[in-house]
């Protein structure tokens, strides 16, 4: 790890020279890329130096300390600034390795989230309804953009399904721990005997793939249109404007009817199906790579059962990492951050002791 951190000096320093000349200055295409990576590379070289102020201190005072100084006063100050100095490096020395991680290369990129009511009939079509109210509210706080890619939407307000994408600077970052399963336990709307019951909503969280990602045969598809169905006003079951897309090597399907136009619809089918198939590539290859060593906190599997949200006590748990927090309502208000970031918290060192960091 140091010998990494002894190069990156190097090479932020010497990118520090390089933007202070003329010629880098006045190409903005090259200026913007490396003012990009200095201010990556920043934090990380003034924890470096942190870290090294420490050494120092830790050092100078194990040397005085056998030097055979007899000064009591001298000693008791010498130790006392060598336990403080050491516990200092130790902590340093773990953020450096948290920050010297490898990024996750989607972290930037938009997300396409489909949500559908699991167990519970129309109770987990009414909390699938919630999360996406959820997410949206997330997605409003930070200033990122949503949009409703399709929907099927049930008579009392919820959704049998529904998928949207959200498009923001690290929106995949923040949101990609969210896949699994998200069981609910609370009073029913539809329930007058004031029982509790409990019912299970799926989420994925998908990488926003785009053609450059992924190129998709077109012999590879079928497409068939029809005549949508559901909420959407008269018009919208008139004229064949919804689609559906067959990927016939995988058989993987998507549906789209929210619009009116059949392009428009065609458009975001392809969308989805561009991103799920890109997360099925991206499966495969953690499957390769990690088979024997799961990130802590998830591994993304739609099967696996994540979080519970209990009404009667105003709690939600991440039952990955052990939290449990006592503000259900204020968490179903988009007030996320605390969640995501001990899942990111987690799933770092998870990584550290994984030997999964590069130094």
């Amino acid at each position: 790890m140091l010998d990494k951190l002894r190069q990156m000096e190097v090479n932020y320093n010497t990118l520090s020279e390089r933007l202070m000349d003329p010629e880098v200055i006045s190409d903005q295409q090259q200026y913007v890329e490396l003012m990009r990576e200095y201010k990556r590379m920043t934090p990380i070289v003034e924890l470096y130096h942190e870290y090294q102020r420490a050494q120092n201190n830790f050092q100078e005072a194990r040397a005085l300390l056998e030097s055979g100084e007899t000064d009591p006063e001298l000693r008791e100050m010498a130790q006392l600034e060598s336990e403080e100095s050491k516990e200092a490096c130790e902590e340093l020395e773990m953020k450096l390795r948290r920050m010297l991680l490898p990024k996750d290369p989607n972290d930037d990129k938009n997300v396409i989230i489909e949500i559908r009511g699991g167990a519970g009939g129309e109770e987990a079509a009414l909390f699938a309804g919630a999360l996406y109210r959820m997410y949206s509210m997330y997605a409003e706080a930070h200033g990122w953009k949503q949009e409703i890619l399709n929907a099927n939407a049930t008579e009392l307000g919820g959704y049998k399904e529904i998928s949207f994408s959200i498009a923001g600077e690290g929106a995949y970052s923040r949101l990609k721990y969210e896949s699994g399963v998200h069981r609910v336990q609370r009073v029913p709307e539809t329930e007058s005997q004031g029982r509790i019951h409990t019912s299970t909503v799926t989420v994925a969280v998908l990488v926003e793939a785009d053609e450059v990602q992924l190129t998709i045969n077109p012999t590879d598809l079928r497409i068939d249109v029809f005549r949508a169905s559901g909420a959407g006003g008269q018009h919208i079951n008139k004229t064949e404007s919804a689609v559906r897309i067959t990927h016939i090597p995988t058989g993987v399907v998507v549906e789209c009817q929210d619009e009116r136009s059949q392009h428009k619809n065609k458009e975001r089918a392809m969308l989805i199906l561009r991103s799920r198939l890109y997360e099925s590539m991206l499966q495969e290859q953690n499957d390769k790579i990690a088979s024997e060593r799961r990130m802590q906190v998830g591994s993304g599997d739609r099967s696996e059962r994540i979080r519970t949200y209990n009404y009667p006590q105003g709690r939600m748990t991440d039952h990955r990492i052990g939290l449990t927090l006592y503000r259900l309502e204020d968490l179903l208000n988009g007030n996320l951050d605390e969640v995501f970031d001990a899942l990111a918290t987690a799933d770092e060192l998870a990584k550290l002791a994984g030997g999964q960091d590069e130094a």
